[in-house]
């Protein structure tokens, strides 16, 4: 049953996507002219981003960590963030398995997916007691979504 909301989620998160896709005019076609948010760095007075990877990336009222090139922001109201990124699934996995184990997080590895186009990952640690859900689809025109939220799984 666990596996079930997993992929249900996957499949929600993959069927946002394509009607994002369709809403603002879909292919590859002129989305190079689509307006996207920039948000900006924020980090602590005095940080040196090279002493701490998570330390470098763009923060919103989140508490989530996110890539530096994140755009396109969306904080759902109930906990979850969705943003854009331009790094490639290997790179977004890779970026997030070094800041969550960096903050003592132990990714659940049974529960780790990954295709050709998506990938889910979760991870153990947070002091809610839930898991920490990373669920990733990549959008054909070298961007990919990123879902965050925590999850009792």
């Amino acid at each position: 049953m666990k596996h079930f909301h997993i992929f249900a989620a996957i499949t929600l998160l993959i069927f946002a996507s394509l009607a994002c896709q369709a809403v603002m005019g879909g292919g590859s076609e002129g989305t190079d002219k689509l307006p996207t948010a920039q948000i900006p760095t924020l980090q602590p007075e005095g940080a040196d981003p090279t002493e701490d990877p998570a330390a470098n990336n763009t923060t919103t009222s989140s508490e989530f960590t996110m890539t530096e090139d994140a755009f396109n922001v969306v904080e759902m109201g109930d906990g979850s963030l969705i943003f854009y990124t331009n790094l490639s699934a290997e790179d977004a996995m890779e970026f997030y398995r070094d800041v969550y184990s960096s903050k003592g997080y132990t990714e659940r590895e049974i529960l780790t997916v990954v295709t050709d186009a998506t990938f889910s990952i979760v991870f153990d640690g947070d002091p809610s007691g839930k898991a920490l859900v990373i669920q990733s689809v990549d959008l054909g025109d070298g961007s990919r979504t990123i879902a965050i939220r925590l999850e009792d799984v």
